[in-house]
């Protein structure tokens, strides 16, 4: 039986797991290793890892309770996913490399000036802030609800508890303990749900072939959504978001790009990308493979979605089948592990990269007195840590929806500002007066709110969806383009 004890036994026995690679990754203990591996990193462990990063425990949990709403239609902005790794493969990163940044907004610097980096460091500082917090919020309250209830544990001690575990681990190592711990974290996320769906098929009494082809099935495998353009879901508006959700997420995402930049070199952070975005799309099909059967094993079996806070929560219908079904030990363990590996790989990358960004963006810490930089970091990964808590506490009051599409509407309005940076330094020759961008990047946030707010009647029944991240970046290039000064 998987009791509350169990759980907390083997979250114990994977976080001294978590702790020995720490201790033979960390030895060195210096900035340099903690914020870019010493340029290092193997590109396959790299991008092996970073599928773990990216899905999390959004992909985990969100992903599957999301089918019987969305059915397979995530899967169109999984596909704009795709093209966008390449974008960043072969436009953005040859960009990095050539300006051999730490963080990436120091090219904002070099390109524009102090306030123009300061303010891509800052949007990206709330938008990490945010979708970190989303991804450890999932995470903490299936530990809460299957774990620390049944001991009137609070939800608030909860969440401190899983973040002081992750501060521990990466307090020393930075990236170089984070690439090899994620590399872990990955193979267990990726073996949970191959077992979960071995398992649930054969208590169904199923081959893989017979899931696919039954008629249950099809109540949830449309994928394409092309029947009206006002609809949110539409194929062509999901396509172009998640194009545009992946450069900003991951390329102009210091979180992502720290392990990117911790490669050998340039042509080892492409083949990094390139592997790595095809792993994810296999890799996300299989979690809304899984949705749709966990749908049906829940319908065979009478098994109610369960309620948080008096309100129904698809995201905790996963573990509710897992921990409380009759799929036996074997699926659960496999669950658990992959639960725990989910909340730590992307909070911990988070941290470090939140870490990375404030020292060298906003603190300037290479030009600070050696003997204070060690500690400065220390200071500054503590106080980063103490953030995620506060703002995953909030989450539990004010959010009230599906958890991965709460993450990918936030990132519309905080990575669009970062796109339009970004896009104007590379793709035109003009400088601008930095002293205005400030003005810019809040007007474009303001716009893309005022447009995100207007109700679909009153715009002949469009529904505004993901595109509202490419027009918040459209809206910040063209304020550039009033405050350019001259060809540089």
């Amino acid at each position: 039986m998987i009791t509350p004890l169990f759980i907390l036994t083997l979250i114990i026995c994977y976080f001294a797991v978590l702790m020995l690679i720490s201790y033979f990754t960390s030895k060195e203990d210096s900035n340099q290793e903690f914020f870019t591996a010493n340029r290092n990193s193997s590109w396959y462990l790299v991008a092996f890892g970073m599928v773990g990063a990216s899905l999390s425990g959004v992909t985990f949990i969100s992903v599957p309770g999301w089918v019987e709403e969305s059915q397979f239609s995530y899967f169109q902005v999984v596909l704009g996913y795709l093209v966008g790794y390449f974008v960043v493969a072969y436009v953005l990163l040859p960009v990095y490399y050539k300006n051999h940044v730490t963080s990436i907004y120091e090219y904002l610097n070099t390109r524009f000036g102090k306030n123009s980096h300061q303010a891509g460091a800052l949007f990206f500082f709330i938008s990490r802030v945010l979708g970190a917090s989303f991804r450890l919020f999932l995470v903490a309250i299936v530990l809460q609800q299957f774990i620390f209830d049944s001991w009137n544990v609070p939800f608030e001690v909860t969440v401190i508890l899983s973040v002081v575990l992750i501060w521990v681990y990466t307090q020393r190592g930075g990236i170089k303990t984070i690439v090899w711990t994620d590399t872990l974290q990955t193979t267990l996320m990726i073996l949970a749900v191959f077992l979960s769906i071995i398992y649930i098929n054969q208590e169904l009494g199923w081959s893989m072939m017979d899931f696919l082809k039954s008629e249950e099935f099809e109540q949830y495998n449309s994928v394409l959504v092309t029947d009206s353009l006002l609809a949110k879901n539409h194929f062509l508006k999901s396509f172009i978001g998640g194009m545009f959700i992946t450069i900003c997420m991951t390329g102009l995402d210091q979180d992502m790009m720290q392990k990117n930049l911790s490669c050998r070199n340039l042509k080892e952070a492409q083949k990094n990308m390139v592997v790595f975005s095809l792993v994810l799309v296999v890799v996300t099909g299989l979690f809304m493979l899984l949705g749709a059967l966990l749908y049906i094993y829940a319908e065979r079996e009478g098994i109610s979605i369960p309620l948080l806070d008096e309100k129904p929560k698809t995201d905790l219908l996963f573990p509710e089948i897992v921990l409380n079904g009759k799929l036996g030990l074997g699926v659960g363990i496999t669950f658990i592990l992959g639960l725990i590996a989910a909340a730590y790989s992307s909070a911990d990358s988070a941290l470090t990269s939140l870490t990375t960004s404030f020292c060298v963006d906003f603190l300037n810490i290479n030009n600070q007195e050696i003997n204070k930089q060690k500690i400065l970091r220390k200071k500054i990964h503590i106080g980063m840590s103490i953030l995620l808590i506060l703002v995953v506490i909030a989450f539990k009051y004010i959010l009230d929806q599906n958890v991965i599409d709460s993450l990918l509407t936030v990132a519309g309005y905080t990575y669009g500002p970062l796109l339009g940076l970004f896009a104007f330094g590379i793709f035109t020759k003009y400088k601008i007066k930095d002293r205005y961008v400030w003005f810019v990047v809040f007007a474009s946030v303001g716009l893309t709110s005022l447009l995100g707010s207007v109700d679909s009647e009153a715009l002949g029944g469009y529904v505004i969806g993901y595109e509202l991240l490419p027009l918040n970046g459209l809206f910040t290039f063209l304020g550039l383009v009033l405050i350019r000064s001259k060809k540089h």
